[in-house]
């Protein structure tokens, strides 16, 4: 009698195996590629706000901060749907990556403008003192050692400021202005001079560095976790300070805010310079420095100037007691 091969027969387990196969390929590429779409939709999102500054006094203001971390979660995704060959997908990721890398890469480049060596210098800093709880001799060395001729301390307490006279700032620095309900207050080595205000006016003052003025503003916005249309508002007194006092002007403190934040770019595009970009260092976070684990992940206090004036270095400084790192930079009075 004649054979009848059957699906099961000798001839048939190598295509049933192979269609088997393809079954759970496709399933599992099906799964790679909802679970990369639910991923690049987070940066996507991001890159949206951020093109549209739709965080400007809302609540996204929050997860603008991490945009960093998104792009770099973007760089990674793009190689899903690439080897997967997802068309679509790769260049949905792709022009998100693209349009990430466009804002972030010139941070980590310098913009290379040559210094003259007879430019008078300027060397600030500036300190959250987290609610008076920073350490008052480490914040006195680090002005003695970095030779700081203005500093700006947010956050701080009448106790504190007692603390810090006591070890030693009331004789490295002598001038100090205060606004009476403000937490935030300017030191100087040099002469400096009070223009006035209230508790409203930005705590500011202004300083002869070579025969030029150069006026100082001391900047603590409000959090927006804590209230996003408050905080915007604050950045709203800043750019009027900008428009009305251009050239050599210097703003320095707890911004509150990264470079990625609509109301931080409104302020740079009112004529300021944000010295950490300048010198490449865009990406040196100055948040959380109290955490045992975490590292400082995010940059929210930094040093702006006007056009007048040239960043030389910018460095971050841990400091015993405060959960932000202290920023010190050196300007070049140029115009």
């Amino acid at each position: 009698m004649t054979g009848v091969a059957t699906e099961h027969g000798p001839g048939t387990e190598a295509p049933v195996v192979a269609r088997q196969g393809r079954r759970w390929w496709r399933a599992l590429r099906t799964v790679l590629l909802v679970l990369c779409g639910t991923a690049l939709a987070g940066p996507a999102g991001l890159a949206v706000v951020r093109l549209a500054g739709l965080d400007d006094g809302t609540d996204l203001a929050m997860p603008v901060a991490g945009l960093p971390y998104a792009a770099l979660a973007t760089l990674l995704l793009v190689a899903v749907p690439a080897v997967l060959r997802a068309r679509w997908l790769t260049a949905v990721a792709l022009l998100v990556a693209a349009l990430q890398v466009w804002w972030l890469v010139p941070r980590l480049v310098a913009d290379g403008g040559a210094v003259p060596a007879s430019a008078p210098r300027l060397r600030l800093a500036t300190s959250n003192a987290y609610l008076g709880q920073a350490d008052p001799r480490a914040l006195v060395g680090l002005v003695r050692s970095e030779r700081i001729d203005v500093l700006a301390v947010e956050e701080l307490s009448p106790g504190l400021a007692s603390a810090l006279d006591r070890a030693g700032l009331a004789g490295a620095m002598p001038y100090r202005i205060h606004r009476a309900g403000s937490d935030t207050s300017l030191y100087s080595r040099l002469p400096l001079a009070d223009p006035g205000g209230t508790a409203a006016t930005p705590t500011a003052g202004e300083v002869t560095v070579g025969g030029h003025t150069v006026r100082v503003v001391a900047v603590h916005t409000y959090y927006p976790l804590g209230d996003s249309r408050r905080w915007a508002a604050d950045f709203g007194g800043l750019r009027a300070e900008a428009r009305q006092h251009p050239g050599r002007t210097v703003l320095l403190g707890d911004f509150n805010a990264t470079l990625d934040h609509a109301p931080m770019r409104a302020l740079l595009g009112d004529g300021l310079t944000d010295t950490h970009a300048e010198l490449g260092r865009g990406f040196a976070g100055t948040w959380p420095a109290d955490r045992p684990v975490l590292p400082p992940v995010i940059q929210i206090d930094h040093v702006l100037h006007g056009s007048g004036l040239t960043a030389v270095s910018v460095a971050e400084h841990t400091l015993p007691g405060s959960d932000h790192r202290a920023v010190v930079a050196e300007l070049a009075v140029t115009g």
